[in-house]
């Protein structure tokens, strides 16, 4: 008799293990809440979908936050290059980016998700659309899952409900209530790769300022926590874009300690090439006043807050500002200074960290060790890694193990 798998949470893990599932000849049915498959796909990489990263496997690892030997089984078993042959095997051709990121040429995640499609056709998935999961429970050694009034019986399940983050595209942490309910531990669930609110109350005024090539640094005391360069964005709370979004997954164990962020407004510069470029700016601004006489040099927005940082008096002529005064200028540029508030809320993340706790599934077969015949796939699980197209690799990588496996 024909096994009978049910798979909940059609996300890019969820797709990938029925799909095998289904190519091994079992009767595979993936629910989904939503009207339609890869909600969350739809709009990652700003709806291009970063569906990869091309880095060999092995630098995967260091991307990852959390668990990151849990993954071993899983990144080799079925890496970034199987999903960029899969998908072009599908109709799909497929680029690299910057950053090593993996794109669709067309730019559209409409196309990756119609060649998912495909491969649940190609494998003979049932697919049930507008079907939210109330609960599953056990009867006679088979899993009984509830939608409404209906129920359905299957001999295996694979849980891919995603986290708690964009809780809009169906993850609102459904998968953990199961996976609870069937006595799994859950890790604390935190926000990850999320924008962070600022203490300085005139953040709000540097609010749609985007900052391109910076660099950004954050501290506790004279630990360095984080530094990259790239692009970031203020906001009316405080700081988002790509670099701030890395950075929040190196603050989770230091949530309860002072966390200071500098930026250096200009990383191509030495504070001794900065303070030449300050003087010849200076001596062609001669009379003006010192508010009117950096716009060469920085963006408009944020002269007046560095002007007040350095306490120099703004309608002070420049040919009377000090050296000791030109020096702060100088420093405040290279290291213009944040104070941490907080992270923004788990439902703003791209992705959550935390989740069922490794330590209760098989990392081999993605089983749980708990209930024979419960396996999981995805962010439901508790690892998370940094943007680029990591996360992804680690739904389709489980994915694949769980629907090889079950």
């Amino acid at each position: 008799m024909i096994e009978k798998i049910g798979v909940i949470g059609a996300g890019p893990a969820g797709i990938i293990a029925a799909g095998v599932a289904g190519s091994r000849g079992k009767d595979v049915t993936l629910i989904e809440k939503n009207d339609r498959i890869g909600k969350k796909l739809f709009i990652t990489g700003k709806g291009r979908c970063n569906i990869t990263n091309n880095a060999p496997i092995e630098e995967f690892f260091d991307k990852v936050m959390r668990n990151k030997n849990f993954l071993y089984s899983s990144f080799y078993s079925f890496n970034n290059r199987d999903i960029i042959y899969l998908l072009e095997s599908l109709g799909v051709k497929t680029k690299v980016e910057r950053g090593n990121r993996v794109f669709p040429v067309s730019d559209k995640s409409s196309d990756v998700i119609k060649a998912l499609e495909k491969f649940l056709t190609n494998n003979n998935v049932k697919l049930l659309l507008n079907s939210k999961v109330d609960y599953i429970y056990m009867k006679d050694n088979k899993f009984v899952v509830v939608i409404g009034k209906d129920e359905i019986t299957f001999d295996k399940i694979i849980i891919s409900t995603g986290g708690k983050s964009y809780p809009r595209t169906g993850s609102t942490g459904d998968g953990y209530r199961f996976a609870k309910n069937f006595g799994h531990t859950i890790t604390d669930l935190m926000p990850s790769l999320v924008p962070v609110e600022i203490e300085e109350d005139w953040v709000k005024d540097l609010q749609g300022l985007s900052l391109r090539n910076v660099t950004l640094r954050a501290q506790v005391k004279d630990k360095k926590l984080y530094e990259e360069f790239g692009e970031m964005l203020f906001t009316h709370y405080g700081i988002s874009g790509p670099i701030v979004l890395s950075m929040s997954n190196y603050l989770h164990n230091y949530l309860d300690e002072k966390i200071h962020f500098f930026i250096d407004l200009k990383p191509a510069l030495d504070e001794k090439k900065l303070d030449s470029r300050l003087l010849r700016d200076f001596n062609l601004n001669n009379n003006k006043q010192i508010k009117n006489g950096l716009d060469d040099l920085l963006p408009k927005k944020i002269i007046p807050i560095i002007i007040r940082l350095t306490g120099i008096q703004e309608e002070k002529p420049i040919n009377q500002i000090t050296k000791e005064e030109r020096l702060k200028l100088v420093n405040c540029i290279k290291n213009f200074p944040l104070t941490f508030k907080s992270l923004r809320p788990i439902e703003e993340g791209i992705i959550t960290s935390g989740g069922i706790n490794v330590k209760e599934i098989n990392p081999s077969t993605m089983e749980s060790k708990i209930i024979p015949g419960l396996y999981f796939a995805g962010e439901v699980i508790d690892v998370d890694a940094l943007t680029g197209g990591f996360n992804l690799q680690i739904a389709y990588s489980t994915g694949y193990l769980a629907g090889s496996n079950i």
